[in-house]
């Protein structure tokens, strides 16, 4: 556990640090750093996406600064056969949890249903209008209305390549949190409370960011404490999700997977809501009526992992050294 808590309090006081002295200047306009040449939007996007290579960094230095070394890495996966069917899971998985969700959601709220994309499509033409883009383009998007598999088909293209395209920054969160924080902490406690703790505690370390209005935005009652405390619940079902890939495959990718495949279809059910939808409830998976799909999975998830522990079959991939034990001596 010593080696855990070392890695927590390295990875949050990088993040911290960064967070409130370059992503917090750049949101508010304040950051004389930020280029001229490049949308304030963009920088934004750019200087956020660097955090997620933050937890890969703190095991990087747990592992030097506690002679640790860097055996057991949780990288390589169990034989083809146990892992392929989980890292297709991983992969296409939370698309169709996505999916789901917006289904749920859009059934019990049929009047926020846009099945043409029309509200997206009239935001998009007033921007290009206002932009000047030429004629073919909004012609383009005049298509997509008539036809919506022109925007749906292209869609889930990107869903499916996601987990490939997101994986530098997905690898920089799940090394850290399921490639090393995980395998330690189940080596102390059971696995309910350790996917919980571990949940809680990515959720906390999202917390600056959730401020400015990260997935919950801003101005609604009780922000930004509610918005975090709903970052926590979210990051519980989803460590779930994550960890339970990690630990049939034996490998942080499935978990950078799917971390990737999320980030890729997450926002995509907005475009088919006239309204943009409610981040507390839906159409994006944060909400509680769209998150109950990756609710249910994750209880069952759960629940085969509890199974497998009193049976004695749970196998959490094994993290570096114990603690005390050092690269030399082991």
């Amino acid at each position: 556990m010593k080696r855990a808590l070392i890695f927590l309090a390295v990875t949050f006081a990088i993040t911290y640090l960064y967070d409130f002295l370059v992503v917090y200047p750049i949101a508010l306009g304040e950051a004389p750093y930020a280029s001229a040449f490049v949308s304030a939007e963009l920088t934004y996007t750019a200087a956020v996406a660097v955090t997620m290579l933050f937890p890969a960094l703190g095991v990087v230095i747990t592992r030097l600064v506690t002679g640790e070394g860097f055996a057991n890495c949780v990288m390589k996966p169990k034989p083809v056969r146990q892992s392929l069917p989980w890292f297709a899971v991983a992969w296409f998985g939370p698309t169709l949890l996505v999916i789901a969700g917006a289904v749920v959601y859009f059934l019990l709220f049929p009047g926020d249903f846009d099945p043409t994309a029309s509200a997206f499509v009239e935001a998009q033409r007033a921007a290009a209008e206002q932009a000047g883009i030429d004629g073919a383009s909004l012609a383009a998007l005049d298509g997509i209305v008539a036809n919506p598999l022109l925007l749906v088909l292209p869609l889930l293209g990107a869903c499916a390549i996601a987990p490939a395209l997101n994986i530098v920054a997905t690898f920089g969160e799940e090394w850290g949190w399921r490639g090393y924080l995980l395998p330690k902490m189940a080596r102390r406690l059971p696995i309910v409370p350790t996917l919980l703790i571990t949940g809680v505690v990515w959720g906390l370390w999202h917390a600056p960011l959730v401020a400015l209005g990260h997935n919950y935005g801003t101005g609604y009652p009780t922000a930004p404490f509610g918005g975090i405390v709903a970052m926590c619940l979210w990051c519980i079902l989803l460590a779930v999700f994550l960890s339970y890939v990690t630990i049939r495959t034996g490998s942080t990718l499935a978990a950078a997977f799917g971390h990737g495949a999320l980030n890729g279809a997450a926002n995509g059910a907005i475009l088919f809501s006239l309204t943009g939808g409610n981040p507390f409830i839906g159409p994006t998976c944060t909400g509680i009526v769209a998150g109950l799909p990756l609710l249910a999975v994750a209880a069952l998830m759960l629940w085969d992992l509890r199974r497998r522990e009193k049976a004695g079959t749970l196998a959490v991939p094994e993290a570096g050294l114990p603690d005390g034990v050092r690269k030399e001596r082991r």
